[in-house]
């Protein structure tokens, strides 16, 4: 496979990037980099071409004007020549579009083959894709990195400078989201909440593909001495705890934010150190507007607050260098803290984990992912100064907890892992070429729909899972799907995580969003028929005004809420979910309420459950009840286990389905997880065989765990 990028803003090559030198040369590049180096080790890729802008710039490098320059033996950095040649950051690239096009279909044209698929990243390069893409019939994908939209709605009201040509950008992206093969996210806020405002948003096209990252140095790292000498000369007492902020000074990593936090923090100034690392600079009058600017008034608060000998804020570091200086901040019990209105992943976030230093970051973007999954510290609105420094001083206060988070970082090595990123990214990218077409749907007539939860089912025992995936590959006639709390993509991404075959059907958010697998295989189709069929009589901002009322429930966060359900935490209270259906009903509204785990509320329209989208799968594919199997372990599994004749419950179930005599049709496995599901569908199966009716498997209930 030939694959080529196309990011044309910054300052990109191949060694020693200068990072934070303006800022559109920051974390997109290090992705990039760090992508084509774990593709080149991918035996499917045989040919890598970053595709840039080549310019001129007194006191920049002469590099950044060779045609070509060399990565690895698969990899090389083509530098376009256009007709404005000198630097220019993304905001001014546009008047370039005509002649960048023109310069990549010449270069294409001059190949000895053409590449394969495009791979673009920004809304420029989305846009010179989405033409050479047409021009040669080449597919193309698509990497935002981050989104017009969003910006603007961060930055209103904020620095409205910054949002200059923001409806120009937005437009681009609207033509680029509508024309891509793929896009590819770095989080769920980013593919459920930040691409949702585009009028070309489809769901089923976006994978999530956490992007993976080199940690060893950052879990190996000490303190080095010369790069502390260069923070400890701003500090009077540089033995206390470093609150430390690494990012470029642009207006969206909200800088300012963090200082005004310390600054008005008493219990904070007392009782720590700020440390700030703001790129690489020499005259902050020579920096461009923005950067001059964010730097300008970090300086002011600095002075407004009176914060000389409490902060630091060193000029120059260099990449290699930056481990260490995690080092320091753990070695002096410190924090790490993201403040940015807005980050699509955090990958200082990652640094900080692998460094085993507790985290304070942005609730908004990729960080509710990565704390979700290693849980090594906290999500603040960036906004808020006062809860900022209020979570940062409850993590410096409490040993104990910063023993706890600082050891939970150590997921995040093994979780973030390039090799993993590399090959989900080359099977998606297959799928965008159609070379990984999805295996063909069997006649209804010899088919088995087996519809699976997965938390606690599908997953939760390794070894049962990977049964499962070898089990699964022998059967030809069946028709594997899913139903799941979780969002759409929320289930992809522990469904690749798992190595769990790609499934036809994903039920997920309780039954209230179905997707098929399309006819390529790269991506799902939203079914629009039972959005309209369970949108009949839900008004979801009044059932949201009536439960507000009730006192005991906590929202909770903002991906767990979707179009069509409510959620909430309880507080163990079984009787939860009569009290609020009846307190719905008296105000009158008819709605789904589905209690799990003893602490997990859903509120869905009345039409919408795990066991009405079954329903509405079997008929949509045309099958008999009698080829329908289903399996689950909790509450939120009843109504689908209730409403399907051959169900399964899982030997390490909860919420006592073993009990409720609403389920005494269901067979109930001596295995747990997955093991479980395989010996449900032999069980079903050996029935089917033997001619005997389904209901002669009441009353079998071997449980065991597995």
């Amino acid at each position: 496979m030939f694959v080529m990028h196309i990011a044309l803003q910054g300052c990109l090559r191949a060694r020693d990037v200068e990072y934070g030198v303006n800022a559109d040369t920051g974390g997109h590049i290090r992705y990039l980099l760090d992508l084509v180096r774990a593709s080149a080790a991918e035996p499917r890729v045989d040919r890598i071409e970053i595709v840039t802008r080549g310019f001129q710039q007194d006191g920049m490098s002469t590099c950044y004007s060779a045609e070509t320059e060399t990565v690895d033996a698969k990899t090389r950095i083509v530098r376009l020549a256009t007709a404005c040649s000198r630097y220019l950051p993304k905001e001014a690239l546009w008047p370039e579009h005509d002649s960048l096009t023109a310069a990549l279909v010449a270069h294409i044209a001059a190949l000895d083959r053409r590449p394969d698929i495009l791979h673009a990243h920004y809304a420029d390069a989305g846009e010179i894709a989405r033409r050479v893409g047409a021009a040669f019939d080449i597919p193309f994908l698509f990497t935002a990195h981050s989104l017009g939209r969003v910006k603007r709605a961060a930055f209103a009201g904020v620095d409205d400078d910054a949002l200059a040509g923001m409806d120009r950008r937005i437009a681009l992206e609207e033509k680029t989201i509508a024309a891509a093969a793929g896009i590819i996210a770095s989080s769920r806020d980013e593919a459920e909440v930040q691409y949702a405002g585009y009028g070309a948003y489809c769901p089923g096209r976006i994978r999530v593909i956490e992007p993976g990252s080199d940690l060893a140095a950052f879990a190996d790292a000490a303190p080095d001495p010369a790069m502390a000498a260069r923070i400890d000369r701003f500090l009077t007492v540089p033995e206390k705890p470093m609150i430390l902020a690494i990012a470029r000074p642009v207006t969206k990593k909200n800088l300012a934010g963090l200082v005004h936090a310390y600054g008005t923090s008493a219990h904070l100034r007392r009782t720590a150190n700020l440390v700030i690392v703001a790129g690489i600079r020499d005259d902050i009058g020579g920096m461009e507007p923005e950067i001059a600017g964010n730097l300008d008034e970090l300086l002011r608060l600095i002075d407004r607050y009176d914060l000389y000998g409490h902060v630091a804020y060193p000029k120059h570091h260099l990449p290699s260098e930056v481990p260490s200086i995690y080092a320091l901040a753990r070695r002096r019990g410190g924090v790490f803290v993201n403040p940015a209105l807005n980050e699509p992943f955090g990958l200082t976030l990652l640094e900080a984990a692998a460094a085993g230093l507790p985290v304070v970051a942005t609730d908004s973007g990729g960080p509710n992912d990565i704390v979700e999954r290693c849980g090594n510290g906290v999500l603040v609105d960036p906004r808020d100064h006062a809860a900022m420094a209020t979570a940062i001083a409850g993590i410096l206060d409490d040993r104990a907890q910063w023993d706890r988070y600082s050891r939970a970082g150590a997921v995040a090595v093994a979780a973030y892992d390039w090799t993993r990123h590399a090959e989900l990214y080359h099977d998606f990218a297959e799928s965008a070429l159609g070379r990984r077409p999805p295996r063909p749907l069997p006649v209804p007539a010899d088919t088995t729909l087996l519809v699976c939860d997965i938390d606690n089912t599908l997953v939760g025992c390794p070894a049962s899972t990977s049964r499962f995936t070898d089990w699964h590959g022998r059967q030809a006639d069946l028709l594997f799907g899913i139903a799941t709390g979780r969002s759409l993509h929320s289930a992809q991404a522990i469904l690749s995580r798992e190595n769990v075959p790609q499934p036809q059907v994903l039920i997920t958010s309780v039954g209230s969003e179905i997707y098929h697998l399309d006819p390529t295989g790269t991506g799902y189709d939203r079914d629009e028929a039972w959005a309209a069929r369970i949108a009949v009589g839900w008004d979801r901002a009044a059932v949201a005004a009536v439960l507000a009322q009730a006192g005991d429930l906590q929202p909770q966060g903002s991906l767990e809420q979707r179009t069509f359900k409510l959620s909430y935490f309880t507080r163990g209270d079984p009787d939860t979910a009569r009290r609020v259906r009846d307190l719905l009903r008296a105000a009158g509204h008819a709605c789904s309420v589905i209690q799990s785990h003893g602490t997990y509320l859903d509120i869905l329209p009345h039409a919408a459950s795990k066991g009405t989208a079954v329903e509405h799968v079997r008929r949509h594919y045309g099958l008999s009840r009698e080829q329908v199997m289903v399996a689950g372990d909790s509450g939120n599994d009843v109504e689908m286990l209730r409403s399907v004749r051959h169900s399964i419950i899982v030997a390490n179930h909860s919420d006592g389905l073993d009990q409720d005599p609403t389920l005494a049709h269901s067979f109930v496995s001596r295995f747990g997880h997955a093991g479980g599901i395989i010996d449900g569908v032999d069980h079903f199966r050996r029935l089917s065989r033997s001619g005997l009716p389904a209901a002669a498997n009441t009353g079998i209930s071997c449980v065991s765990a597995s």
